[in-house]
């Protein structure tokens, strides 16, 4: 498929933010809902990750999203499961619930069902959250991918861990 993102560059974007993890001596843990796992999968594909990843959450229903990452109810109710403030809650929770020193979540309509007045099938919202000073920022981002589910879904992928990437490069 024309434009696709490609297995080999997944792991490419895997692996560099792996090394950037790894040289700045921080742990990623992740919490991924319309990407289910493919960001845990690619990381630990690589030898060695287990030196800078310690692990995620694969949270595809609202349910799991509350239960396993702290997303309060009132978030989904008002937002719904694809929103800033959706990412953001998960992003948290993972920090808080998982450890890490860094986390991302992504959490998006990658169709072909799904579409809402506002959020059409490719609509994804990023989050990154990491402690700083013994607070926790952030960096948030949304985009609106095109192609099939699974062309969303790599794009998903690749962005998260491009971002990732340019993240650690700035902390």
């Amino acid at each position: 498929m024309r434009g696709m993102t490609t297995d080999e560059e997944l792991l490419r974007l895997a692996t560099l933010a792996g090394a950037e993890l790894l040289d700045a001596e921080r742990r990623l843990v992740t919490a991924e809902s319309c990407t289910g796992g493919w960001v845990a999968k690619l990381l630990t594909d690589i030898a060695g990750s287990s030196g800078w990843y310690d692990g995620g959450v694969v949270a595809y229903s609202n349910t799991l999203k509350q239960s396993l990452l702290g997303v309060r109810p009132s978030t989904l109710a008002s937002h719904g499961a694809v929103s800033e403030a959706t990412a953001r809650e998960m992003a948290i929770g993972a920090l808080e619930t998982l450890g890490g020193q860094i986390s991302l979540a992504v959490t998006g309509i990658a169709g072909p069902a799904g579409a809402q007045p506002g959020k059409p099938i490719g609509t994804v919202w990023f989050a990154w959250a990491w402690r700083e000073n013994g607070e926790i920022e952030m960096r948030v981002a949304l985009e609106t991918f095109s192609g099939d589910r699974e062309a969303i879904r790599r794009q998903s992928v690749a962005r998260s861990l491009r971002e990732l990437t340019q993240l650690q490069r700035k902390l």
